[in-house]
């Protein structure tokens, strides 16, 4: 097997230079699946800062990827402004109730403490021990859930979008207190010693028309990355779905890294916005690498690198979306031994 001869702090650092590296950046987005490391429950992971620091600790030692991003589910911030949230003994959490039920309450809301509110400062505690433990050699990334996406788990995504077209005024207005709260969540993030790294499914193209990105999701983000960036940090963008109208946009708002979902296609993605900003992906989380073989999952990442390798602004080898909980360790270890197999520059008798 393989070894790495770089940190991955080394790996990046250097290949954003344009020095040599050993291999591609790889990032199989572990999620809850870092609760099978462990033997825990998902539940248990979740509202315990320890516990998931241990989770993610020991996930990255089994596999030694790129990027630790300390994820358990979108609702964290929503919950902590009033949303209801279910959490199965050992499944995903999902959203049970949003924080209200109509525009007339939009005025109780109030955005986040997060050292004080909900399960978010477990998490806070987890990312500092993981930065504490590993920080000196790999990023942490903690996750923050998009101002618009936020916005959709406090009223409900169906009201939302209704409320796009019947009171425009009103979906600012819950963006906005969207938007408050990610920022106060992204300062504790880079106060406890990580990177904070941005997912906004209901941003898709799949949801929402580019008109209504721009109009309604994209000067929040832009607001966000801004602060970001102000913060000396890195920031990488996951929208689900389809998305190639809107990545001119996503790259505009100031996105340095543009995680691409197994929904749109790699290299017109290169073609696009390849110029612009880093692309990561797009090996499928279900279909790959939970139902996959070994074989499957190192000939998805062969083709995924022969797409962007070369893509101007730097391509890091990443699944298209969060791993499933039971993706199979042995496929985790595919995806990492696949890249380093192709090393870099790449082998062409791999990719060709």
């Amino acid at each position: 097997m393989l070894c790495d001869q770089m940190t991955p702090k080394e790996r990046m650092e250097a290949y954003n230079k344009g020095q040599q590296i050993d291999r591609l950046p790889c990032v199989p987005i572990v999620g809850n699946t870092a609760a099978r490391v462990i033997n825990a429950k998902v539940s248990e992971i979740r509202n315990n800062g320890k516990l998931l620091a241990k989770a993610h600790v020991e996930a990255y030692r089994m596999f030694r990827y790129d990027i630790i991003r300390v994820f358990t589910d979108l609702y964290v911030q929503a919950e902590a402004m009033g949303a209801k949230v279910h959490c199965p003994y050992d499944q995903t959490a999902y959203l049970e109730a949003p924080a209200i039920s109509d525009v007339s309450e939009i005025d109780s809301l109030e955005p986040v403490d997060p050292y004080r509110d909900g399960i978010l400062p477990q998490h806070l505690e987890a990312m500092r021990i993981i930065a504490e433990e590993v920080g000196d050699e790999v990023t942490v990334a903690g996750p923050v859930t998009g101002p618009f996406t936020n916005a959709s788990f406090l009223i409900g995504s169906e009201n939302l979008v209704r409320l796009i077209l019947k009171d425009p005024d009103k979906v600012h207005k819950l963006c906005e207190i969207s938007l408050e709260t990610c920022l106060r969540y992204s300062k504790a993030i880079i106060d406890a010693g990580c990177t904070p790294s941005l997912t906004d499914p209901m941003s898709s193209s799949t949801v929402i028309s580019p008109l209504q990105f721009k109009e309604f999701s994209f000067p929040y983000l832009k607001r966000l990355i801004d602060y970001i960036h102000s913060r000396g940090k890195s920031v990488t963008l996951h929208i689900c779905g389809k998305t190639k109208k809107i990545w001119d946009l996503m790259a505009e708002a100031g996105a340095d890294c543009i995680s691409i979902d197994n929904d749109a296609n790699l290299l017109e993605a290169k073609q696009i916005v390849g110029h612009r900003v880093r692309l990561m992906g797009n090996v499928k989380p279900s279909e790959i690498m939970l139902q996959g073989t070994v074989s499957d999952v190192k000939k998805a990442v062969y083709d995924c690198v022969r797409q962007a390798y070369d893509s101007p602004k730097g391509y890091i080898v990443a699944s298209g979306c969060s791993l499933p909980t039971e993706t199979p360790f042995e496929n985790i270890r595919a995806m990492m031994d696949a890249t380093r197999e192709i090393g870099y520059p790449p082998n062409k008798d791999l990719i060709t």
